[in-house]
Order: C-alpha cells, then sequence, then structure tokens
C-alpha cells in the first residue's frame, strides 16, 4: 500500500483484520471518514485509514467509549490525558467490584439474612471519614474519660483500622466484620469493663511506681508452663501462680488471699472474652500486620490454676 492508493471497506477489513460491518459502523460516526467514493458510490480509504482503525480498536479495547475516541484520533483530545482520566476509573471500578465480591464472599460464607447483607454492603461502602467516625466513636464508648492516661492513647492507636485505598477483598472481609463488632453494644461494654479495671489498677500503680499489667504478666509467667505441659491443678504449678498473684497483690495493695485470686481469674477471664481476640486478628488483617499470638491458652492454663486453688 502507498500513501496515493484508495481501498474498498473489503480491501480494508482484510487489512485490519475489523469486519466490513465494523468499518462501516465507524465511518457512519465519523471516526474513520472515507477519503473518496468509487464511481459506484462505494467508500475508499487511503492508509491513513489502517492506523486509525488500528487505534481505534485498541482504545476500545482499553474500554473508551466512541465520542471519546473520535476526539482524541482527531486530536482534539490529548491520549496521555484521556489514557490517565480512565485508568483513574477503571481504579474505581476495581475498587467497587473488590467490595462487591468482599461482601458476596462474606455473605455465603456466613449464610447472612437479608438484614445482615444489608448492612455488610453498607459497611463495605464507607467512606474513610466515615469509617473514622464509626471507630472513633467506638473508641470513644469504650475509652472515653480514661484516654487523658498515656497508656489509653496509646492502645486507642493501637486499636484503630486503616484500610488501605485499594484493599484485598480479605481485607474488606475483615472490616466488614470489625465494624459490626464495635457497632455491638455487648461488646462495647464488655471492652469498657476492661478498660476500667486496667485504669483501676494503673491508677494504684501510679502511687506506688510503675507495675506491668497483670495480663503481660501472667502471659510471661503461665506460657512456659503451658509450653512444658506443666498441669494447671499440679504442686509443679504452684510457684508459678505464687509470682504472678504476688504480682497483682502487690499491683492492687493487698493480701494475697483466696479473695484476691478469685479477683483475679474474673479479671483474666474478662480478658480472655474470645471477641476482643477476634478483633485484634481482624485489625491485623485490616491494617497488614502480623497476625497476633492467641493468649487464650495461657489465660485457660491460669483461670483453672486459680479456680482450682480458690475452690471452698
Amino acid at each position: 500500500m502507498d500513501g496515493d492508493t484508495l481501498y474498498s471497506i473489503g480491501e480494508l477489513a482484510r487489512r485490519t483484520g475489523l469486519t466490513v460491518k465494523t468499518i462501516r459502523f465507524y465511518s457512519d460516526r465519523g471516526i474513520v471518514a472515507p477519503t473518496d467514493r468509487s464511481p459506484a458510490g462505494y467508500r475508499l480509504y487511503n492508509i491513513d485509514a489502517v492506523a486509525r482503525l488500528d487505534l481505534v480498536r485498541t482504545l476500545r479495547e482499553l474500554g473508551l467509549d466512541l465520542p471519546t475516541i473520535r476526539k482524541v484520533v482527531d486530536r482534539e483530545l490529548s491520549l496521555p490525558e484521556v489514557a490517565a482520566a480512565h485508568a483513574e476509573a477503571l481504579a474505581v471500578q476495581i475498587r467497587v467490584l473488590r467490595l462487591r465480591r468482599a461482601v458476596l464472599t462474606a455473605v455465603a460464607e456466613r449464610g447472612s439474612t437479608p438484614e445482615e447483607t444489608e448492612l455488610m454492603h453498607r459497611l463495605a461502602q464507607l467512606s474513610e471519614d466515615e469509617r473514622r467516625r464509626l471507630i472513633g466513636d467506638f473508641l470513644d464508648a469504650v475509652f472515653g474519660g480514661l484516654d487523658a492516661a498515656p497508656a489509653f492513647r496509646g492502645v486507642m492507636r493501637s486499636m484503630t483500622p486503616e484500610l488501605p485505598d485499594n484493599p484485598e477483598a480479605e481485607q474488606v472481609q475483615a472490616w466488614v466484620e470489625l465494624a459490626e463488632m464495635s457497632l455491638d453494644p455487648d461488646f462495647r461494654a464488655a471492652v469498657r469493663r476492661m478498660a476500667e479495671d486496667q485504669a483501676a489498677e494503673q491508677a494504684r500503680s501510679d502511687t506506688m511506681g510503675p507495675r506491668r499489667d497483670i495480663a503481660a504478666v501472667v502471659r510471661d509467667q503461665a506460657g512456659p508452663a503451658l509450653t512444658a505441659g506443666i498441669d494447671p491443678a499440679s504442686p509443679q504449678a504452684d510457684p508459678i501462680v505464687a509470682a504472678f498473684t504476688a504480682h497483682y497483690a502487690h499491683l492492687l495493695g493487698r493480701p494475697d488471699d483466696v479473695e484476691l485470686r478469685r479477683r483475679l481469674a474474673t479479671r483474666l477471664e474478662s480478658v480472655n472474652d474470645p471477641r476482643r481476640e477476634r478483633y485484634l486478628q481482624l485489625l491485623a488483617v485490616v491494617n497488614g500486620w502480623p497476625a497476633p499470638e492467641s493468649l487464650a491458652p495461657v489465660f485457660d492454663w491460669s483461670v483453672q490454676a486459680l479456680r482450682v486453688r480458690t475452690q471452698q
């Protein structure tokens, strides 16, 4: 083909791989206009039509609409600008599709009711500001009045989910479940009780010098015993129990007696609420953190060891 040769639609179709019907369609809309017509009235095209049709096909495969394509091929619009705008629009569409897929997957796995499905859909669609307000309300309900202490400000930050701009499906699913938990009044009340217990212990510690949180002490003392396979009811567990109950007694400024050990057992049962652990697991998924270690076995061991030693 050379620049002076004119070609019929059939010849142009063989050259480009497009159908005659498709080329006629583009021609009728002025996207690839004929250069001339034959004596019989048939449309004729020059070599430029080949490059134009190749560009049109590429842009259509990329999802651009015909009015925009016409402006690009006529050089009324800059192709890089159009590509950038279209890429941004596709990013939004991909995010929406990820959200929909995450919700539908959660519905399928959980066997959700229509009401639960509607709630999950609304939670997944929240904007960043709306998500922050929802979690902010949860944290205020749990730590309100306690957040002046530096330790609690750090805890609040550590319990704040940050869903990325382009989350994976599992992050969206984790966010939806976490948001549902944060709206649950029973869960809020349970976490509030834990925070109040810790605040009371912290206040006592502040008057006697810094003291480690009792849950951390129990974890460090009972963890090795659990790993070693020590029976919580056995005499071997006596010094381990004595170590963390002595710490708790010193923390509260009370004697290490049966009443204190019962109180500690109740405290550890509260901390060992499976919903708290689930929240932390979901938080790690949303924020892209390593999965937290489960402390449930350690607390179970410790509570059992305390209950055995406080039976009447």
